[in-house]
């Protein structure tokens, strides 16, 4: 009689076959961790690089180019007021009854020279590089020749008694030497010296914030991918072990994502205080010094037109250009300039994104940033507007035959008086620096607080990381033994 067939029974795995079956096992949990291990401490060192990258940059930006450019403005604008004092010494000449006395004036004078030559010392202090070293080179070797000129000038004047506004014609002579070697080889110099420093700071500004942004991109294209193997490693463990959640792991995986967001973080806010402090704040102070500079230098082109008489058509379109670079107005001419200024702001009044006018204040009124900003820069123009309303008064005065008021309208800082209206102006185009200067001064600031401690964070968080990541499959690894 036939039994029935009976299912057979499935002989059990050895040891041997159990163990080939879970040897993959521990090799897959080692790469996983090597792997996460590898993206935390790449993270750590790309956090570390562009950090000191970023503190050498605001190092750079803050404590040399940007010193270094305002230094070299202050010159041009010390250089020019020298001159302009020169001639007012001898526009009053022996007179104390006109706006400024020849005291005054020297005074004045000998207050740019010292003023020049600091400015000079800290432009020396910072030179490097070659073109900047000929352009000081050319600045040390004509200051000299000019001081030796004006001091000329001073003395042939002292020795030759005038009436007032007309010097003799060894002085005068003497004069246009002086200013001829200012406005041929002095003030170019200068300017080229500013150009140097202003293109090393932009340069800076340029690798250093684009630096950012790229660091930035590859921060979290590091960080994720550390995370992602993490999370991998945490899913691998789950569905190996049949346990929820692994806890070191889970710690590991959240402290790299909060390091992660936090490297981020600051690399973004970063790059907008260096934004801040570079295009919002001293584009403007480039702008505004180079402008105060260059107020100065048509001041004294004033001067020298009631002084030189010979050359008064010359100093005249001088202003005129000069007026031209602060505020550019198409077409405008000496007369016109004043009425077209007057329509232009009229229709910013009416309507603060139409700016009818180019120059450096164009550059300014379209780079409003700040609180107050807007409110002081109406306030400088307006007050310019008011300097050249008197310069006009003064070329009428001098038209008429009227050199004496002219004179006395010229160098006077009694309210009514064109020094007084030059002074109102300058003292509002500082106060507009100082706002400008206080947000990049600001910025740097908040920059370098931000990186605080960041010299040692990437490297605790990787620590910490890594010592829960061992703890999280050292666990596992031993029930493969």
């Amino acid at each position: 009689m036939e039994t029935a067939d009976r299912p057979r029974p499935v002989p059990l795995a050895s040891g041997r076959q159990r163990r080939g079956a879970g040897g993959r096992a521990p090799v897959r949990i080692r790469q996983l961790a090597a792997a996460a291990a590898l993206g935390t401490l790449a993270l750590a060192v790309l956090l570390t690089v562009e950090i000191g990258q970023e503190r050498d940059g605001l190092a750079t930006i803050a404590d040399r180019s940007a010193p270094e450019v305002v230094a070299t403005s202050d010159l041009y604008f010390a250089l020019n007021d020298m001159d302009a004092q020169v001639a007012n010494v001898l526009l009053v000449g022996d007179q104390q009854n006109l706006g400024l006395s020849r005291t005054q004036a020297l005074n004045l004078y000998e207050q740019r020279r010292r003023q020049a030559d600091q400015d000079v010392q800290r432009a020396a202090s910072a030179a490097a590089d070659p073109v900047s070293r000929q352009a000081l080179d050319s600045v040390l070797d004509d200051l000299g020749s000019y001081e030796a000129l004006a001091a000329q000038t001073i003395l042939l004047d002292q020795q030759a008694p005038h009436a007032a506004g007309r010097p003799s014609t060894t002085t005068l002579a003497r004069y246009r030497q002086a200013t001829d070697l200012l406005k041929g080889q002095l003030l170019p110099a200068a300017q080229r010296l500013n150009d140097a420093h202003a293109r090393t700071l932009d340069s800076t500004y340029r690798a250093q914030y684009a630096g950012l942004g790229r660091d930035r991109t590859l921060v979290i294209a590091v960080g994720a991918v550390a995370l992602a193997v993490l999370l991998a490693l945490q899913v691998y463990l789950t569905r190996r072990f049949r346990r929820l959640v692994n806890p070191a792991l889970a710690a590991a995986t959240v402290l790299a994502a909060i390091g992660l967001a936090a490297g981020a973080g600051l690399l973004s806010g970063e790059r907008t205080h260096l934004r801040v402090a570079k295009q919002d704040a001293f584009d403007s102070i480039m702008a505004l010094t180079r402008a105060r500079a260059i107020s100065y230098d048509a001041n004294a082109d004033e001067s020298r037109y009631l002084v030189d008489p010979g050359r008064a058509d010359q100093y005249q379109q001088s202003f005129l250009a000069k007026s031209q670079q602060l505020v550019a107005l198409p077409g405008a001419t000496l007369g016109t300039w004043n009425p077209d200024l007057a329509g232009a702001l009229s229709a910013y009044q009416r309507d603060h994104h139409d700016i009818g006018w180019g120059g450096l204040f164009g550059t300014e009124f379209h780079n409003v940033t700040f609180s107050g900003e807007g409110a002081q820069a109406e306030t400088t123009l307006l007050r310019l507007q008011s300097y050249e309303l008197d310069d006009r008064r003064i070329r009428a005065l001098a038209a008429d035959g009227r050199l004496d008021d002219a004179i006395a309208l010229d160098t006077s800082y009694a309210s009514g008086g064109s020094d007084f209206a030059f002074d109102q102006y300058d003292k509002s185009l500082a106060a507009l620096i100082a706002i400008n200067q206080h947000a990049f001064d600001g910025a740097i600031a908040a920059g370098r607080h931000g990186l605080n401690g960041w010299t040692a964070y990437p490297w605790v968080g990787c620590g910490l990381v890594l010592t829960l990541l061992v703890a999280g499959v050292r666990p596992r690894l031993s029930e493969y033994r």
